[in-house]
């Protein structure tokens, strides 16, 4: 089987989570197999190999699982973007609309080089707000967002159309 069919059978759909009438896609299945969890980071890190990176930027929480081994996968330093306040330094700070609420999101001021080519990791992208919003952090620090890295994607909410604005390199290991 392949491995897009082994993402979507581990996969586990939670109806009416966090609110009623969203299906929510929980990835966590998917750590209890080792094998599976090894071979999402060797997928994700081989497409991702060829490209110029310096930092790949992983979103709290579920962006953190992947994003960290892909960055020790391919040699390069991995930087958190974190709800605000659990960051201890000084940080960047954006707020930003979710489509049942609202965030806030920041990253430390020093975690990047200034003109650090940089890929934003994290499990889903549904709208793709918290995706932009890390793009905005990695602008305040001087970073260039060279691509977006998704474990799944939720087509029908056309994330993607929205970050088209800081590039056209999207990948997504399964989407829906």
């Amino acid at each position: 089987m392949n491995l897009t069919k082994r993402i979507i059978n581990s996969i586990r759909d939670v109806p009416d989570f966090p609110k009623p009438g969203i299906l929510f896609k929980d990835i966590t299945p998917l750590l209890q197999d080792v094998q599976l969890s090894a071979d999402i980071t060797e997928a994700i890190a081989e497409y991702w190999k060829g490209y110029e990176l310096d930092a790949v930027v992983g979103i709290e929480s579920r962006g953190f699982i992947w994003g960290n081994a892909l960055a020790q996968k391919l040699h390069i330093p991995f930087v958190p973007v974190r709800k605000k306040g659990k960051l201890p330094a000084e940080t960047h700070s954006f707020a930003y609309d979710l489509e049942y609420g609202s965030a806030e999101v920041e990253m430390h001021k020093d975690a990047m080089i200034k003109g650090a080519r940089v890929l934003i990791h994290d499990d889903l992208l549904a709208t793709g707000g918290t995706a932009l919003a890390a793009a905005e952090l990695v602008k305040m620090a001087g970073g260039k967002v060279v691509g977006f890295s998704f474990l799944v994607e939720l087509s029908f909410l056309h994330g993607r159309d929205a970050l088209h604005k800081w590039c056209d390199k999207i990948h997504s290991l399964v989407t829906y």
